[in-house]
């Protein structure tokens, strides 16, 4: 059975890996907070004192942190992955990152003897903990193979996407989807407390409908309720929704949509709600 390292135990890192917990060997884990990993540990993981010291004892490591330029000093820092792993190793990075990056990761990988699958997810904090999330694979096929019994663990709608960077650029897909619903979920709300109506009962009503989605279904109520507190981040939001507009942009495509939704945010995160959920865009009125 392979020992299983995990890096990064954010919002949603901490599920996850939770659901691995006993399926394979032995648990590795390691992040920058130390007080997150203490119920993982309670229940059996074993808490490594940096990325090198879970790579020198793990067979497949996984990792979920925060920005791209964590992945860059995770994977290519001298306490990092690439640098400790053993031959053979399997990578699989479930952040939101850069396309490119997980290119060179990919080919990095394969130089020094082991395989690579950019593995982004979504779902929020409820796919997380009900491993339901949804994983979006770029790698080579036979990795994804073999890869797929520990991505099972954690998701459901898991599908390969085709070569390194293809599962960052279905995220960047998935976010662009996300931002300019999230603009007429809000709004939505918005107009129905104006027109004086139960912004509750109009959900029961929506929510089944052609407006159905799951923000609408699970972060509409959350707002409704007053409860900002992040499933996701809005910093990771907005880092993501620049990632998206920067691949546009090489691609010589215009979306203003999405380039209106990341404007909106921004000007939030300059208030201080960075740390809030996406859904914390409903403040953007005022609400």
């Amino acid at each position: 059975m392979k020992r299983i390292g995990f890096i990064g135990l954010g919002v949603m890192g901490q599920s996850m890996a939770s659901h691995l917990l006993g399926k394979f060997g032995q648990l590795n884990i390691y992040t920058r907070t130390n007080e997150k990993a203490n119920l993982l540990i309670e229940n059996g993981a074993v808490w490594c004192s940096s990325p090198a010291k879970v790579t020198q004892n793990s067979d497949v490591i996984i990792t979920m942190v925060g920005y791209p330029t964590d992945v860059e000093s995770v994977y290519f820092g001298e306490d990092g992955i690439l640098a400790h792993a053993s031959n053979g190793s399997l990578f699989i990075d479930m952040t939101t990152s850069k396309p490119e990056l997980a290119s060179k990761i990919y080919e990095a990988a394969k130089v020094a003897g082991h395989d690579s699958l950019d593995a982004p997810v979504s779902g929020g904090d409820v796919g997380a903990k009900q491993g339901t999330l949804s994983i979006m694979v770029g790698g080579d096929q036979d990795t994804y193979e073999k890869a797929l019994p520990i991505l099972e663990c954690m998701g459901q709608n898991i599908v390969h996407q085709g070569p390194a960077g293809a599962g960052q650029h279905t995220k960047m897909c998935n976010q662009i989807a996300i931002a300019t619903n999230m603009i007429g979920v809000c709004e939505a709300l918005v107009y129905a407390k104006k027109a004086g109506l139960d912004e509750e009962t109009v959900l029961k009503s929506i929510t089944g409908g052609a407006a159905g989605s799951w923000s609408l279904s699970n972060l509409a109520p959350r707002m409704l309720a007053g409860n900002f507190e992040p499933g996701f981040y809005m910093k990771h939001f907005i880092k993501d929704m620049g990632i998206a507009i920067e691949e546009a942009k090489r691609m010589g495509l215009t979306l203003p949509g999405l380039t209106l939704a990341e404007e909106m945010y921004q000007s939030l995160a300059e208030k201080g709600l960075g740390d809030k959920g996406t859904q914390a865009l409903y403040h953007y009125w005022g609400e």
